[in-house]
């Protein structure tokens, strides 16, 4: 009986210690996703910061800038996608929207990125844009992929419409979290005007006047090394229109500001990241680390319990002397 019960151990910790691996290297990326209806708003918020009039042409202070950025997952264009690509993909549909204190309109920039579900590569179908205008992806962006390296990654800037190295600094704690602290530097670059301004004012009309849009911009994120969701965003961002025909002339300052999370926002964020994490530690973490566990001490069992019978029939043979046991001839009728 005890013989029986250490093979069906031994059976149960096998069973465990192959699980394991295949929790952690074939399930996980197969059930690791990024849900395509995805929806998210977050408002992020810059102080004393400097805006252009365009009634003037001159630079003003105003106490606070609002940047609403909305993120929407295209279900039905994502399903269109992966029949056509054979991909498990995601199709996001994003706005981001500046306003002034006052409420009126600084810009609006719509933007849609498709990626891969599970590896968050960018798939480029499903007319990706910026603004209006195709682009083509090169890296990542809004969302790091699971499980983040600590490393460089490549990370799409909105307003230059191209990629650039987004270097790893270091590891730091946030309300409570341990995340990856990553900067990204964009060094003056001629970008376009978006299509929709202030005062009903188009992209011609300024560059009738002899204006061309430049910008930079300093952009750090905190990223949850678990599931590559970014807990806080910072950008110290600066804009200015400088003239064509003059080049020695002073350049406008368009926008000037540190745009900041909202704290409110980054309490929601941080709720929201710390449960969707443990979801991912269940399949890379919890579970393949307790089944080799659970798999060592059955295994522990297993070979007690053989140990156990083996020195049981030992001591039988030592009571009898070694002897086989005496057979007695049955009695013939």
């Amino acid at each position: 009986m005890r013989r029986r019960a250490s093979l069906v151990l031994l059976a149960f910790a096998v069973f465990c210690a192959a699980l394991s691996p295949l929790l952690r290297w074939y399930a996980f990326p197969r059930l690791a996703k990024v849900p395509a209806g995805q929806y998210r708003t977050v408002v992020m918020e810059a102080e004393n910061a400097t805006l252009i009039d365009y009634d003037t042409l001159k630079p003003r202070t105003v106490p606070r800038l609002t940047v609403v950025q909305t993120l929407k997952g295209n279900v039905e264009k994502a399903r269109e996608v992966g029949a056509e690509t054979g991909r498990d993909v995601v199709v996001w549909d994003t706005l981001s929207y500046a306003a002034g204190p006052d409420g009126a309109m600084v810009s609006m920039i719509p933007e849609r990125y498709v990626f891969d579900a599970h590896s968050q590569e960018p798939v480029h179908a499903g007319g990706e844009h910026v603004d209006g205008t195709p682009v083509r992806r090169d890296g990542i962006e809004f969302k790091w992929p699971f499980l983040v390296e600590k490393r460089d990654y490549r990370y799409f800037d909105l307003m230059t419409r191209t990629s650039a190295p987004i270097h790893y600094k270091g590891t730091r704690t946030f309300h409570g979290l341990d995340v990856y602290y990553f900067e990204q530097t964009i060094p003056w670059t001629k970008v376009a005007l978006p299509r929709k301004l202030p005062l009903g004012i188009s992209p011609d009309t300024v560059r009738q006047l002899g204006l061309e849009r430049w910008y930079t911009t300093r952009r750090m994120f905190w990223i949850d090394p678990v599931t590559g969701a970014p807990v806080n965003g910072e950008e110290i961002h600066r804009e200015e229109m400088r003239w064509t025909g003059a080049p020695g002339k002073e350049p406008i300052p368009a926008f000037s500001g540190h745009v900041k999370m909202r704290p409110d926002h980054v309490d929601s964020t941080v709720a929201l990241v710390a449960s969707q994490r443990q979801l991912v530690l269940l399949l890379t973490s919890y579970l393949p680390w307790g089944l080799l566990g659970l798999g060592g001490v059955l295994l522990a069992l297993s070979l007690a319990l053989e140990a156990r019978d083996r020195r049981a029939v030992a001591a039988d043979r030592a009571h009898d002397g070694g002897k086989p046991e005496r057979v007695t001839p049955k009695e013939v009728a």
